[in-house]
This record gives structure tokens, sequence and C-alpha cells, in this order.
């Protein structure tokens, strides 16, 4: 059997479109590919003289003429990798593009096709990828002490106005080999002895990227997910509070906590949510579901946010018992003045169907995939991605003609 690659793909992003070369570059970087923009031939030239890549991504928006040229000086220089054409969904330049490179002698891939999903683009270079099966279960003490530990941001939507209020952290692992883990191979349960490390680690990581994204965007609300049980130690607020930033545009933190966990900890947990507003710190219940009529017989609500479980969330458009389900919980948050979020937004149906019901936020690839720090701090999200109008509030005949123009392409996976 031939030996995986364990090595950092190498891979070279030519286009004639900066915008286009910029947003492949940081969808590879975020596959752990050592990805660069040639945007000129003396930059190719330079990119093989160096180390020649492992795989050209060859645009194809600037028309056959130069990606000819690249196929030509890629030829001359007995370049040995493999190529992926990268083209609108129309495009008549692909054929002509693959004929010339199998004159050639060169081995091209399949294209990537716009608007493509990140799915798709790693599946277009899956062949450079290592092998599922050889993904580690990371030991999170290892990855703790080997800095691997990364949070990256899903936005939060307003569901009527269609603009971002904020984001959600999502801790990843990037192992130097295997790139970056799927949660189920690194993820603690809550009573694993090493979590208090693992959530001071995400702490400390999320208050250095609020600093971060404050300077390149201005103030963002992030949610971190936190057991409530890492509150049970007395010295744990304490420690959270003063990693708060001590700056006047800071407006607050809010902490995520998995719902069951707060249903058998009820006491606990609203009694910390008290002393935790004293400090610019919400609590928001996570993962709501079955549990919730827990949550009704409170007298006082001190928690800002319910999530809706995205298990109730998918699908809800067809399914009345899940639309019941949602609508329960929607009305719980309404009730006590804290805002309700939808987890797992998938589709237009299910959104209209949700922001019928009164629904003040939603999360899901509908609308962005959870994304690095540094793609977050430079691209962020707005409704101008999905070529809707910003700012302003959007009817359901509105909104429903997005169904109609991207049946089953989330917005993130539109180019942008």
């Amino acid at each position: 059997m031939e030996e995986q690659q364990r090595t950092v793909p190498h891979v070279c992003v030519t286009d004639g479109k900066h915008h286009i070369r910029k947003f492949l570059r940081e969808a590879l970087k975020e596959l752990v590919f050592t990805a660069y923009e040639c945007a000129e031939e003396h930059d190719l030239n330079a990119a093989l003289d160096a180390r020649s890549p492992d795989l050209v991504l060859l645009g194809l928006m600037s028309g056959a003429v130069a990606a000819g040229d690249v196929l030509r000086m890629l030829a001359d220089r007995n370049f040995t990798g493999k190529i992926l054409p990268v083209a609108q969904r129309d495009s008549t330049v692909v054929s002509e593009i693959q004929d010339r490179a199998e004159r050639l002698g060169m081995t091209i891939l399949p294209p990537l096709l716009t608007p493509f999903t990140p799915e798709r683009l790693r599946d277009s270079v899956a062949v450079l990828l290592p092998e599922t099966s050889l993904n580690p279960l990371v030991d999170l003490t290892e990855a703790v002490r080997g800095g691997w530990l990364e949070l990256w941001y899903q936005p939060k939507i307003d569901a009527r106005l269609i603009v971002m209020r904020g984001a959600e952290a999502l801790l990843r692992v990037r192992h130097p080999i295997w790139g970056i883990i799927p949660p189920a191979y690194f993820m603690a349960d809550d009573g694993d002895p090493r979590f208090p490390s693992i959530s001071e680690a995400v702490i400390s990581r999320a208050i250095d990227d609020w600093h971060y994204f404050f300077l390149e965007r201005g103030h963002t609300e992030l949610a971190i997910n936190l057991p409530i049980t890492f509150f049970q130690n007395p010295t744990s607020i304490n420690c959270l509070r003063k990693k708060l930033p001590h700056h006047a545009a800071f407006e607050g933190l809010i902490v995520e906590s998995n719902g069951t966990e707060i249903g058998r900890n009820l006491t606990h947990a609203k009694d910390v949510a008290r002393e935790l507003r004293l400090h610019k710190i919400a609590i928001s219940v996570d993962d709501v579901g079955a549990e919730w009529p827990s949550l009704t017989s409170l007298s006082e609500f001190p928690f800002v946010e319910i999530k809706i479980d995205r298990k109730f969330v998918l699908g809800c458009a067809g399914d009345q018992l899940k639309q019941s389900m949602c609508r329960r919980i929607i009305d719980l948050g309404q009730r006590n003045g804290a805002r309700t979020v939808a987890e797992g937004v998938e589709t237009w149906a299910d959104f209209l169907t949700l922001r019928e019901m009164g629904v003040d936020l939603v999360q899901g690839i509908l609308f962005a995939e959870p994304m690095s720090v540094e793609r977050f701090a430079q691209d962020g999200w707005s409704a101008s991605q999905m070529s809707l109008p910003s700012g302003q509030s959007f009817s359901i005949e509105e909104l429903a003609n997005c169904s109609r123009r991207w049946p089953d392409v989330p917005a993130c996976g539109l180019m942008r």
C-alpha cells in the first residue's frame, strides 16, 4: 500500500482576479495546505524554483488564454504535480483546458465549479489529504501544550434584519500533520479532569481574538462554550473576570452552557448567572430541547439567551412536532426577556418557518460555516455576501426569492 502523505501539501493559486485568489487561498489554508498566490508569471516561476507545488489551482475566470499560458509554463518546467481547474458552472473554457492539459501530458483533476461549498472543495483536493483513518484521537493536554488549539467563529445572524449580531467561538485542533481535526476526535466530556485547563485556554484565546477583531472591525459580541461545572470551583469566576478586556469598547461576553447540564444543576446555574452578570458576562442556555419545561418553573430567569437544539431546527419546516417544540422554546424566551437562537439552520424553508415564529437569531451553514480567526476578521459576514441589501428588514416574499435563486446552495458557498 502506498505510504500516505504526511507533509503539508503546497498549493499555488492562479487567477487573474485578486479577490478570487484570496478566497481560494484562505479556504485552502483552513484545510492545512500551505497556499500562496501566483498573480504574475514571475510569481509562478519563483514558486517552481523554490519548491514545486503539489497542486496548482488553475483559475479560469480570466478565460482560456491566461490559463493556457500557465499550462504551457508548467509544461516547460516539467511540472509533475496536479492541476485543479476552477471555473464558473456555465463556463465553456473547461473542456478546452482539459484537452490542452492532456495533450501536454499533465495530470488534471475534475474541475471545481462555482459556487461551491467547503465540502466540495475538500472533496476536490482529497487526493492530497491524509487518509481519514489516520486521524488521531487527539490528547487535548498535548494539544494545549503544543499550541494546536484554535477557535473558529460562526456568525449569529439577526433573523429580521439579516445582519450579524455576534459570533460563537467553536473549538478546533490544528494538528501539525492531519490539519483541522473534527471535534469528534478530541472533544472531552465535561467531567474530564483535563477540562478546566482546556476551558482556561479557550477563555484566553477568545479574549486575545476579541482584541484582534476590535482592531480589525470594531467590537464583536463573542460567545464561548464552557460547562456549567467549570464554575463549581470558586476561583473560576474570578479567573474569568480578570481576563476580560479592560477596554471601554468591551460590551460583554456570553458563556454558552449545555441546557441539560444547567437543568441538572439549576440552582447553581442561577447563582452563577446572577454573579456573572455583575461582571459583563452572561449565560446562554445551549442545545435546549426536551428539557425546556424545567426552565419554565423559574420565578427569576437570569439567562440572557436560549438556543434551540439543531435536532429540532433541521427539517422543522415540514415537521409539526419540531415546529411545536421550537415555538414553545421561542415563547419561553419571549416571556422571560431572553433572546432565542436557532442552531443548525441549513435551508431557506426552515429559516422562514423559524422567522415567522419570532426567533431572534439564527446560526447555520445557510448563512455561514465556522471560519478561522483570520478569515472572520477579514470577511466577517454581511448580507451583501448573499447579494442582499443590508441594514433593512426583509419580507417573507423577499427572502423567499433567495430560496428560488439558490435552492441547494448555502450562502457561505457563494463566491465573493
